[in-house]
This record gives C-alpha cells, sequence and structure tokens, in this order.
C-alpha cells in the first residue's frame, strides 16, 4: 500500500481503523520531502523532530478516542505566513528570517484540535505579494509536473507540496487568487472562503480587507473536511464572521441538477489561451449532462478589476509593513548610522524588489494629493465590482470561469514583466474585492502537460454551493487526484 497516492479521508480513515499510525505515515510524508525538495523547493521549513513529536501525541489522543474527525492524524503543511509559537515564520523575507512567534495563528490552532500533524512551513511570495513564488528570499519553488516552470502564487509552496505528494494537504492564504490560481497551475483543488469564514488571527498581513486563508488538497472531499476544521469565529480577529452551519461535508452530494450556471463572456474572450478555454467548455458540458443550467452573461466591470485591486492592496500593504523597522523584532541591519539611518539601511536590506514596489505604489496611493484620486475611487469601483456580483447571483447559482488565463508559465518570464504578471489575476481579484467564495478544480491538461483549472465563483456563504458542483464534476468525470508524471515516491523522479 503506498500511503502517499491515499487522499487526506483516506489516510484519516486509515489511521482510525488502525490500519496505519500516525507515525507510520509521518515518516512516509518526510521521506517524499527529502527527496523531492532539492528540485521542488516546496518548504522554507521542515520540522522533522516536531512532527514526529506531535505525531506521538496525536496517535495517543487517537487511542483514547479524543479524536474521533477526519483529519486526525494526517500530516499537513502550513504557508509561512501564518504563526505558529516557537517556530521560524517569515513570510519569505529576509526582513522576518529571524522571528519566531510566541503565539499560534487561529487557523492552525483549529487544525490542531482536530489532530492535524504539521510537518513545516511552506514557501511563498514574499509577504503574498507575487503570482509565481518566484519572489521568495529562498528561492523559488517548481511546479512538479513541469520543473522549468512555476507552480503559481503566492501559495505556490503549499500546492507544490500537495501536488508533489510532500503532505497531504495544506494552508494557504489568498489576497487576490493566490490559492486558485497555483491550485490550477498545480493539479490540486484551492479553495478561498468567504471573507470572515476564516479567522485572520495570527496570518501576517498583506491587505487585510482582502486576505483570507483557505484550504489546499487532492480533491474536494479533503478540502470540504478541512472547511470544516478551520472555519470558526474568533473574537481576536474584529472582521470574523459567526456563521450559522459549518458543516461543509454535508455538501458532498452528486446532484445539480437545476443549478443555473452562469459564465461570464468577460472571462472566456481574447486573453485566454485557446487550450483554457476548451478545458472550461468541456467541464461546463459536464455539469449541463449532470443536470445544470449553463447560460453565458455579461459581468461587466471585469477591466476595471485590476487596477481597483491594486491601489487597495498596495495601499493597505504599505501601511501592514510599517511596523517592520528593524527595532521590535526581525532582521537589523548591521552597519548603521543613527534610527533614521536604520530605518532606511534595514528595509533596503531586507525587503525585495516586488515588495518594495508595491509599498512604494501604495505609499503613493496614499498620499496627500492623490488619496481621492486613487485610493477613494478605487474603493468605490470595490463596491461597484460587488454590486455586479450581487446582481449576477439574483440569476444565477453559481458562476464558472478560468482560474487563470493560461497554464503554468515557464520560470523567469513573469518577473520580467510584472504589469503581465498582474494581468494574470484577472479571473481571480474580483472575488476578494467582492469578499466572495471561489474554488479552483482540476479539469485537464494543455498539450504540454501542464495542468488546467476551473474556478467556481459563489455568492456570499454559499460554500456549500461550490463543493456540491465541484465534488458533482469529480464524480462524473471519474476525477481523482493525478500523481505528477515526473513524481515518483521513492525515487523521486520517473525516467
Amino acid at each position: 500500500m503506498d500511503l502517499l497516492h491515499l487522499t487526506a479521508a483516506e489516510l484519516g480513515r486509515k489511521i482510525k481503523n488502525r490500519e496505519v499510525s500516525v507515525a507510520e505515515a509521518v515518516k512516509a510524508v518526510l521521506a517524499q520531502a527529502k527527496e523531492m525538495e532539492p528540485e521542488i523547493n516546496s518548504y522554507v521549513t521542515l520540522d522533522e523532530a516536531g512532527a514526529l513529536m506531535q505525531a506521538e501525541s496525536v496517535q495517543k489522543r487517537i487511542d483514547s478516542e479524543e479524536l474521533t474527525g477526519p483529519l486526525a492524524g494526517v500530516p499537513a503543511a502550513v504557508k509561512d505566513n501564518m504563526c505558529i509559537e516557537g517556530q521560524l515564520t517569515t513570510c519569505s523575507s529576509k526582513i522576518l528570517s529571524n522571528f519566531r512567534p510566541t503565539f499560534t495563528a487561529e487557523a492552525v490552532k483549529n487544525l490542531q484540535k482536530a489532530g492535524a500533524v504539521i510537518v513545516g512551513k511552506t514557501n511563498m511570495d514574499e509577504f503574498a505579494m507575487g503570482s509565481t513564488t518566484e519572489t521568495s528570499y529562498y528561492g523559488p519553488t517548481k511546479n512538479p509536473h513541469n520543473l522549468m516552470h512555476v507552480p503559481g502564487g503566492s501559495s505556490g509552496g503549499s500546492c507544490a507540496a500537495v501536488a508533489a505528494q510532500e503532505c497531504w494537504y495544506a494552508l494557504g492564504s489568498d489576497t487576490g487568487g493566490s490559492i486558485r490560481q497555483p491550485s490550477s497551475f498545480c493539479g490540486v483543488v484551492g479553495l478561498k472562503p468567504t471573507y470572515g469564514t476564516v479567522s485572520r488571527y495570527g496570518l501576517i498581513a498583506y491587505g487585510s480587507s482582502l486576505d483570507q486563508i483557505g484550504p489546499v488538497a487532492k480533491d474536494v472531499t479533503d478540502c470540504a473536511a478541512i472547511l470544516e476544521a478551520i472555519a470558526s469565529h474568533d473574537e481576536k480577529d474584529s472582521t470574523s464572521v459567526q456563521r450559522k452551519d459549518y458543516d461543509f461535508t454535508s455538501a458532498l452530494v452528486c446532484d445539480v441538477k437545476g443549478m443555473k450556471i452562469g459564465i461570464p463572456r468577460d472571462y472566456m474572450r481574447e486573453g485566454l489561451d485557446p487550450e483554457v478555454a476548451d478545458a472550461i467548455w468541456k467541464a461546463a458540458g459536464v455539469l449541463k449532462e449532470q443536470g445544470a443550467v449553463i447560460e453565458e452573461f455579461d459581468l461587466s466591470l471585469v477591466k476595471y478589476a485590476i487596477p481597483a485591486y491594486y491601489v487597495i492592496a498596495s495601499a493597505e500593504a504599505s501601511s501592514n509593513l510599517e511596523r517592520f523597522d528593524g527595532v521590535k523584532y526581525g532582521y537589523r541591519t548591521a552597519d548603521y548610522e543613527g534610527l533614521h539611518n536604520m530605518y532606511k539601511k534595514t528595509r533596503s536590506e531586507g525587503f525585495g524588489a516586488e515588495v518594495k514596489r508595491r509599498i512604494m505604489l501604495g505609499s503613493f496611493v496614499l498620499s496627500s494629493g492623490y488619496y481621492d484620486a486613487y485610493y477613494l475611487k478605487a474603493l468605490r469601483t470595490k463596491a461597484l465590482i460587488k454590486q455586479a456580483f450581487d446582481r449576477a447571483f439574483e440569476s444565477y447559482d453559481l458562476i464558472l470561469g478560468p482560474a487563470a488565463p493560461t497554464t503554468a508559465p515557464e520560470l523567469g518570464k513573469s518577473l520580467q514583466d510584472p504589469l503581465k504578471m498582474y494581468l494574470g489575476d484577472i479571473y481571480t481579484i474580483s472575488v476578494n474585492l467582492a469578499g466572495l467564495p471561489g474554488m479552483s478544480v482540476p479539469i485537464g491538461k494543455d498539450r504540454k502537460g501542464l495542468p488546467v483549472g476551473m474556478q467556481l465563483i459563489g455568492n456570499s456563504f454559499q460554500e456549500k454551493m461550490l463543493i456540491r458542483a465541484a465534488y458533482t464534476y469529480e464524480c462524473a468525470t471519474g476525477k481523482q487526484y493525478e500523481v505528477p508524471a515526473d513524481i515518483h515516491p521513492k525515487s523521486g523522479r520517473e525516467a
């Protein structure tokens, strides 16, 4: 039995039935990670000793029947912008390269309560600013399906780790598509919940009004179980929402009969790769065969989403990153003269190019004389985008479209043109601006063998609708998690 081929839910059942021990599962995934990491670079920190200690503790709680949930004993990974007490948490930045928090993020705590074993912290674009996981201080992560291509970003480390079987599932964060786009590129399932569903306490902020933690997993069942575990109301997060229903696994039903699904014409026009478009239409056809009603419609305002997003996100980033000054914690320059020189040198040396670019942009749009012209206008546009989605959901239960305009680009190509990289988020950022739930589901591959993802978008707090449609697609197509062709759990590479 090859444990690594199992989904998280399958492994959880075997652990519960005493067919596999937690320690066996942890050792299997650690061996795979050690084998693959020199090439993939999914992790910033791999906590071997800590994971084995957790395995022993969790096993005792399972044996005593204290832990009975579907994720008990299943090894997971966490994106390196979520705090874990005493464990290195860097945001893949030099400026936090020595930071060890004194507390744990609420979402991670919820996972631990469910019996998860955290094996490490995954690589990411620095401070989640990027779409390729190439801006990391610790070097780029590579796509397990083709090592010459990016895994997407900013949660590229989490998605690549799941795809390369270096963990059974992972947590990512999504500010403008940072879970859904890399999930599409890596051929895994990624879910961005409604804003406020998962606590942001302990998540190092990029854009506070946009950031949301969510799961990355091998299939829809795993995603539903993980969301059920991490979602909660948290008084420590002022934006946290108290929901009546957290039973997301009840939506794992193969039934979309009568469900109305809209496909925005704006998403399927110029700029979308023909192979991606073809895969999206075929996936829509599958749902139609299962009884869904598929229609095209005009969403409008799509072209305004990118400028509105980058103005708002950069403004919030310039404010949030102001705390990293070399005084309280993190990196401090070794050679300086006076306080202001120390600030300047610490930030110049500690932040990477993309982070500096967004801080400068954010500071500019918040400055006197430009605040009304840019920032307030972007906030008004954000409100109009939310209204456009509200109108759409008066007619449709779900919106279907691509997660990205292309499959994963080659390493080094995107960073040459930042504007082109920003345009890669065109289908995902509106969801964050409107605070809606979105999900990426693998639906095929292009001629290069790179995965294509379908994005499903729901109305606020309608994660169950997303899960039901995605699960129905999986059932109808017999889609199971597909191991990348060049990944082998024993040798690491396949000829």
